[in-house]
């Protein structure tokens, strides 16, 4: 095989279109350069990202003891109202938790398969939009802290979706959407307290994807039930591999499984 190594997150470099890299063990590909070729991929076992034991992955990357243990994996991460550094209390890690949560955090609005709102560390803009397959996003508040974001997130919810449809996302169908008129009709269902955050000015940043060809009805593989496979790739969108048969891949989910990959043309 010519590369071999646990599946983790693709890295990615804002550009038009985005560049993507996949590292497996020593070796970082540039997944741009392998549209038009074909893949074989096979599934060789799993490795826990925490503690990096063979073992069965059970969720975001972890094995079952890790995802209940360590702070990465907290629920305060998938639901960040829930935070609570910012009163200095602990859920499993202090220290850990006030790095991660008492930092600047945007709450934005985001044209994938819909528009929908999404809270993000300041640091990872435009990383997560890119991440979400994105083709527009918009910062529209900006706050101190995880929590704040979490509950504007909360009360905007209630008016605007908070999840990718990810078929439609891959589709490629942009959605006739104005961000900047949807940041408008929001701002008045703005928390009190992070009101003085709101972003008047901030115009839209726009995403381009390495995509040669879209699939018109996009099937999932899962390499739980399919061990390997031979496809040839047209695609990269969000943290997905899009294949000309339709398949799609998802290296996000996948993430602690080791593969092999092989580059055939």
């Amino acid at each position: 095989m010519l590369y071999q190594g646990v599946l983790v997150k693709m890295k990615t470099e804002m550009a038009s279109p985005v560049n993507y890299f996949l590292q497996l063990g020593a070796d970082h590909i540039h997944v741009n350069q392998l549209l038009n070729k074909t893949l074989k991929v096979k599934r060789l076992g799993q490795q826990c990202l925490s503690c990096c034991q063979q073992k069965e992955i059970f969720r975001q990357g972890f094995c079952k003891r890790c995802f209940f243990d360590i702070p990465q994996a907290a629920e305060w991460v998938m639901r960040p109202e829930l935070s609570r550094a910012h009163l200095n209390q602990e859920d499993r890690d202090l220290a850990y938790e006030k790095a991660a949560q008492l930092q600047p955090h945007i709450v934005y609005l985001a044209n994938s398969s819909n528009v929908k709102v999404g809270v993000t560390r300041k640091a990872q803009v435009p990383t997560r939009w890119i991440d979400q397959g994105a083709v527009e996003a918009l910062e529209i508040v900006e706050v101190p802290n995880r929590y704040l974001a979490g509950v504007t997130e909360v009360a905007l919810k209630q008016y605007v979706q908070d999840k990718t449809n990810w078929r439609e996302m891959l589709k490629g169908v942009r959605p006739q959407e104005n961000l900047e008129s949807w940041r408008n009709k929001l701002k008045s269902y703005l928390p009190e307290e992070t009101m003085p955050y709101f972003l008047s000015n901030k115009a839209p940043l726009k995403i381009k994807f390495p995509v040669l060809k879209h699939p018109d009805k996009p099937r999932s593989i899962n390499l739980a039930k399919t061990p390997a496979f031979q496809l040839k790739l047209v695609g990269v969108k969000g943290q997905y591999f899009l294949f000309d048969d339709g398949s799609v891949f998802n290296i996000r989910s996948h993430e602690g499984t080791v593969i092999g990959l092989d580059v055939l043309n």
